[in-house]
């Protein structure tokens, strides 16, 4: 457990790649092997289903740190993070520990599911007591399932590949999809997964266009496509059955049984990437993302759902074939046999690529996106092979720019981790019948400076406290970009915006100025307007 403490603290504290991963490398090769497992699992951002309850959480720190609850509540708030609260504020430990990290978590962490209250506090508490700060903060963090450390997914799959001399694309097939973490699933890290396992390949991913699309060269070498707003997901056809998986690794079969029923059409050993949409048959294009979302976190669809919400897998790209891994061969192979593939396949029909003269011609096709629901163009070399999360130069999101509208500052309060004693998660209202009604959330955007700033403003600024909540004066405008709008009941403002951030400060513009809840409705009909 130390040993994965301090690599915390030292993934933490590090900003340079190199450093990351060899700390990740001394760490992963000298680590028992059912350590090693735990540690890779918590670092790929994989968490411990809940454990305890927060209000029993809290009574647990009460008891061990003697404060009362007022002085306890007030701490949290100017901290703004659980974990790190108790970590400050409980007395010094009276012991130690050199336990494993697998250890602790079997033997201290997972035996609190299902533990009563009495019995939770009396373990966590004799836990505490043998850790120091950094100990008590990284505990604190995996019971309460927010283990977060500043080291990207990929640096870890780097770093697991460097020390068993093995492909990253390898290790990251193996990290994906469902397992469990022990000494045998370690050494066994390097196994490829067979084609009789209901494991989908690792995704790969798209960059960000930022240059002029005619620096990529030749339109001929390139394979352009609309960027559809829906779900990624793999198709999994084995001799067993059939499995959907989302880009976050989540089984979704069960969300989606038609997909599942047209999958049983396909030959065993059959893998195919694509994009689950809710779909517009007669106009040919996907309904809003929203309708979607009306699909998900339901364990069965029921029969009006899946009339009023018919949906596909739209086909783009064949990883597997025959039981054979074909990832390594060009686009443009796999893509001829993608087409061969599905002739006849209602629900699972394969993407259309686009045709234009020139990078000019694509722009055009580009700016009719939103009409189309789309969120711009995909860019995908024809001689690319199918990577390993997003390598650059390969395949490009070539998105539509995000509507705007500069909104007033109303609510704040505290970030996650090290952004936990600053606030920098903020509320925004627009103007409503003379009221200002809140509308959107966001917490990116901003530089380190300004969230200092604004988080000093905000301090001597705040009109009520709710908790870690702040209502502060409002005075500040920021304009926010968003990808797509849609009405909603489920919102006090009637409308709800996806992927709300920060896109500047607007210190020339006085809040009586913001833009109207009215202007930002009237962006409906802009995302459901355009015959095609």
């Amino acid at each position: 457990m130390l040993a994965f403490i301090r690599l915390y603290v030292a993934l933490d504290s590090s900003t340079g790649t190199h450093a990351k991963i060899a700390s990740l490398v001394d760490y992963f090769r000298a680590a028992p092997a059912a350590d090693a497992a735990w540690a890779a699992f918590f670092l790929t951002g994989r968490k411990l289903k809940r454990l305890i309850k927060s209000a029993d959480l809290r009574a647990a720190a009460l008891a061990c740190s003697g404060l009362p609850e007022w002085l306890f509540a007030a701490s949290y708030d100017a901290v703004g993070d659980f974990a790190e609260t108790i970590a400050l504020l409980l007395p010094p430990p009276t012991g130690s520990t050199e336990e494993s990290l697998a250890t602790w978590v079997e033997e201290h962490l997972l035996i609190l599911q299902g533990a009563s209250p009495e019995e939770a506090r009396a373990r966590l508490i004799a836990s505490w007591m043998r850790l120091d700060r950094d100990g008590r903060f990284v505990f604190g963090k995996l019971v309460t399932g927010e283990f977060r450390v500043g080291v990207a997914r990929q640096l870890v799959l780097r770093a697991l590949a460097e020390v068993s001399e093995l492909p990253v694309s390898t290790i990251a097939h193996r990290l994906v999809g469902d397992w469990s973490p022990s000494a045998a699933f370690w050494d066994d890290l390097g196994r490829e997964v067979g084609m009789h396992e209901h494991r989908p390949y690792p995704f790969f991913l798209a960059h960000a266009l930022e240059a002029d699309p005619a620096s990529l060269g030749p339109i001929d070498d390139w394979q352009v496509e609309w960027k559809w707003d829906g779900i990624r997901a793999q198709l999994l056809r084995r001799k067993d059955g059939v499995s959907l998986w989302s880009r976050g690794e989540e089984l979704i079969s069960a969300q989606f049984p038609e997909l599942i029923e047209a999958g049983q059409r396909l030959a065993a050993g059959t893998a195919i990437d694509g994009e689950v949409l809710a779909w517009d048959a007669v106009n040919g294009r996907p309904f809003p993302f929203a309708q979607l979302q009306q699909r998900l976190g339901r364990k069965e669809p029921s029969a009006r759902i899946r009339r009023d919400i018919p949906v596909v897998l739209l086909a783009y790209d064949l990883l597997e074939v025959d039981e054979t891994d074909i990832r390594w061969l060009p686009l443009r192979e796999r893509r001829r046999r993608l087409e061969a593939l599905l002739l006849d396949q209602a629900l699972l029909p394969r993407v259309a690529p686009l045709r234009a003269d020139d990078w000019r011609g694509f722009a055009q096709l580009r700016s009719q996106a939103r009409e189309r629901h789309a969120e711009g163009l995909m860019l995908k070399r024809l001689d690319s092979a199918y990577g390993v999360g997003r390598t650059r130069g390969s395949w490009w999101k070539w998105k539509v720019d995000p509507y705007t509208i500069d909104a007033v500052l109303v609510y704040a309060q505290p970030g996650q981790g090290r952004r936990a004693s600053l606030f920098t998660d903020y509320t925004f209202a627009l103007w409503h019948e003379g009221e200002l009604v809140p509308f959107a959330k966001a917490y990116s955007g901003l530089t380190d400076a300004e969230i200092r700033k604004a988080d000093g403003w905000i301090r001597s600024h705040t009109l009520e406290k709710f908790g870690p909540v702040r209502r502060v004066a409002p005075d500040l405008v920021f304009e926010l970009a968003f990808e797509s709008i849609q009405l909603s009941n489920r919102h006090k403002s009637g409308v709800a915006v996806r992927f709300p951030r920060i896109a500047r400060w607007r210190l020339d513009k006085p809040a009586s100025e913001a833009d109207t809840l009215d202007g930002l409705k009237a962006l409906v009909a802009v995302e459901t307007l355009g015959p095609l």
